[in-house]
């Protein structure tokens, strides 16, 4: 079709000579669309959406730009909303996916708003006449409802997942088939194996362990969870729990069970949501190991790609999860999912028709729990995914779903599992002075303390410290960290002396085997899980491996964690076994009623109800970890020194802070205050906000990493 005003064809795209023309833009990106929507059912949503996208360059101010190659904006999305909004019906819905595909999906707003980011306004919008595209584009029909609405829990909320997922499908499929035009066919992206490949990649890992029959040894109970979860592994999509001690082999056995649910139910990856990024590198290397390096997105701040061509693959992998298997955090997870940005909701389709495994589960955000499971539900309702919480200290989640859901435990003859496994006997040494608990310590050969805090972990080192005596916190950069942790591992090996202080970063993915475990009150699961670094290897009896809980006898404000150690302390009062897995459900149970409201401290679920939606206000303020730090870059080791002097001469770059990353540590705003105000720390860069490096280097040291004791008002007499 030509343009009346030149004689030109419409064109989407313009690379040089190259051309692409508007209507093939549309209808590839209506086809990629459609099969993405096509993994939950909505084939004929994600086609209509993508073939309206961008209708807005029919306009002749679009055409005259992009032949002139013209610098001027031009709005192109608001046009294909108007039109959604005026075919009404179930059409208004798309408004929002097209209206966002650059800016990010808008609030709804109100119906006075005459101008701004909102939906309504966008409705209201002077723009360039785009009528042109009735002689290319015709409307297609929507044959779905986007949900069961008489099933629906909360309609407005599913609907605002809804849209989401359709916006995934759209912004993915215009990137790729825009990205596809202008590399001229040259993406280099790689999907990985088939998932059925994987299956018989695992079972050739696990064969010699089936054999295994002998239940009355480690690896005998390993087999029977291994092969329970891959006996159930054949059940239909659901919600499942994996409540496996430490020791039990959950790691292979969720994935043993993921992949053969996958397969016998047609499922498109896996999905491993993971709180630590240490347990992450841990398991992510397991799974490359097992399944081959190109099968496998390790996805969060610290992993980086770089920009070499043996790794372009999974650098693209990582913006949409274009993987078989993808091991991601808590954080990127869940913001993903209530983010509004196209480059944080490109992914959100492929988490459709996955199984997401949720390792350490009693992680997710107490926060923004609601909100959470709410998300779950719908993923498993409505977008054909399974989910499975694995953990020993499983959650009290069941009242935040509905009473229909049922959810399946993986772990055979559970209780007998845990009774089987025990290697530890807690003992509760109520208030001890701080001269107390140094003499205790000070007796002990191989031993764990864990503090609270990171200024009560440095106090108690300076007091012990000597040799065999080390101190763990996030005090010091990863790098640094790693270096100590290799250093404690050999000792223990090695039946030395072995003293560690640290903070809570030991209580996951952290293999260390201690002969005796100290730990300040807590929550339920922070002390069960300190307990797993006791007597790990199941060496010694269990009544010779003793975690002692003790308090201080003056009160300790501990940020965020009030509530967990009152209800901890109360079930010690009232004499329940803290190991029990009574005593876990009974304390979650206490722990969310106490909670209440707080378990959706932004009222998130509010912000989608009577057909108002507002995407772009949930998206700025759904942040697990608050912005309440700045980071502190360590300039003491060569590769670190290399990493900062790129970072001043070259800019910011995202594979740079990756790399920084390993040489930083986060400060709290009261921490970082006494730092900055002695003159101790300076910004890298105005580029830079909140990224600041340590110029005083007697403030890190070896043993410690930052020291943390300064008080407030040093500067005045420094």
């Amino acid at each position: 079709m030509k343009d009346t005003y030149s004689g030109k064809e419409y064109i989407a795209h313009k690379d040089g000579c190259r051309v692409q023309t508007l209507k093939d833009h549309l209808e590839g990106t209506a086809r990629l669309a459609g099969n993405f929507a096509g993994q939950f059912g909505k084939s004929d949503w994600g086609y209509c959406c993508g073939l309206l996208h961008d209708i807005g360059k029919y306009s002749k101010e679009f055409q005259e730009k992009i032949w002139e190659e013209g610098n001027q904006r031009i709005d192109h999305a608001t046009a294909g909303a108007k039109v959604c909004v005026e075919k009404a019906g179930l059409y208004r819905f798309m408004s929002y996916c097209i209206a966002g595909h650059h800016a990010g999906l808008p609030d709804t707003g109100s119906s006075i708003d005459m101008e701004g980011p909102t939906l309504e306004a966008r409705k209201r919008k002077k723009i360039p006449d785009y009528l042109a595209y009735r002689t290319e584009i015709e409307i297609p029909d929507i044959r779905t409802l986007p949900f069961n609405v008489q099933a629906a829990e909360n309609p407005d909320f599913s609907m605002s997942v809804f849209i989401r997922m359709l916006y995934s499908c759209l912004v993915d499929a215009d990137f790729l088939d825009t990205e596809y035009f202008m590399k001229n066919g040259r993406t280099e992206r790689r999907s990985g194996e088939p998932l059925e490949v994987l299956s018989q990649k695992l079972e050739m890992y696990i064969a010699d362990w089936l054999d295994n029959s002998d239940i009355d040894t480690i690896n005998g109970r390993r087999t029977e969870i291994l092969w329970h979860c891959l006996k159930l592994g054949t059940m239909k999509q659901g919600m499942f729990r994996l409540t496996v001690p430490t020791g039990g082999g959950k790691t292979i056995a969720s994935l043993a069970f993921a992949l053969r649910h996958a397969v016998e139910n047609g499922m498109s990856r896996i999905i491993y949501v993971i709180p630590y990024t240490s347990i992450i590198e841990q398991n992510a290397e397991i799974f490359r190991r097992i399944l081959g390096d190109q099968n496998v997105l390790e996805n969060h701040y610290n992993v980086d790609y770089g920009d070499s061509e043996e790794m372009k693959p999974m650098q693209l992998a990582s913006e949409n999860w274009d993987k078989p298997i993808v091991v991601t955090t808590n954080v990127q997870f869940f913001e993903s999912l209530f983010a509004n940005k196209s480059s944080r909701c490109r992914k959100l389709h492929n988490i459709a028709n996955s199984v997401i495994i949720f390792d350490e589960a009693q992680m997710l955000p107490n926060d923004y729990l609601k909100p959470c499971t709410a998300m779950l539900e719908e993923l498993v309702v409505n977008y054909c995914s399974t989910v499975v919480l694995c953990t020993a200290t499983q959650p009290a989640l069941s009242s935040f779903f509905p009473d229909s859901r049922e959810m399946i435990e993986l772990c055979p003859r559970m209780e007998e599992q845990f009774r089987f496994f025990k290697r530890t006997v807690f003992q509760n040494i109520g208030k001890v002075s701080e001269e107390n608990l140094i003499k205790r310590l000070s007796e002990e050969y191989q031993a764990l303390c864990i503090m609270n805090t990171r200024k009560k972990a440095q106090s108690f080192y300076q007091r012990l410290k000597g040799d065999g005596v080390y101190h763990l916190s996030t005090t010091m950069y990863p790098v640094h960290r790693r270096r100590i942790l290799e250093e404690i591992r050999e000792r223990l090996k090695a039946g030395e002396k072995c003293i560690v202080i640290s903070t809570s970063l030991v209580e996951a993915g952290v293999d260390l085997d201690f002969r005796s475990v100290y730990r300040q009150l807590a929550g339920v699961d922070s002390m069960v899980q300190a307990a797993g670094r006791c007597n790990r290897e199941g060496k010694r009896a269990a009544e010779e491996s003793v975690v002692r809980i003790f308090r201080f006898e003056e009160k300790e404000n501990i940020p965020g964690q009030r509530q967990q150690t009152d209800v901890a302390e109360i079930l010690l009062t009232e004499g329940w076994e803290i190991s029990s897995l009574e005593c876990v459900e009974e304390y979650f149970k206490r722990l969310y009623h106490f909670q209440g409201d707080s378990l959706d401290k932004k009222k998130i679920m509010n912000e989608f109800s009577e057909r108002v939606y507002n995407f772009a206000k949930v998206g700025k303020e759904f942040h697990l970890i608050e912005e309440c730090t700045k980071t502190i870059f360590i300039n003491r080791e060569d590769a670190a020194k290399e990493i900062l002097f790129q970072l001043k001469c070259q800019g910011y770059t995202r594979t740079g802070m990756r790399k920084a990353g390993q040489y930083c540590i986060q400060l709290y705003d009261r921490d970082f205050d006494v730092l900055y105000g002695a003159g101790m720390i300076w910004p890298v860069s105005e580029e830079l906000e909140d990224f600041y490096e340590l110029v005083d280097t007697e403030a890190y040291t070896e043993e410690m990493g930052l020291i943390l004791d300064m008080e407030p008002g040093m500067a005045l007499f420094s």
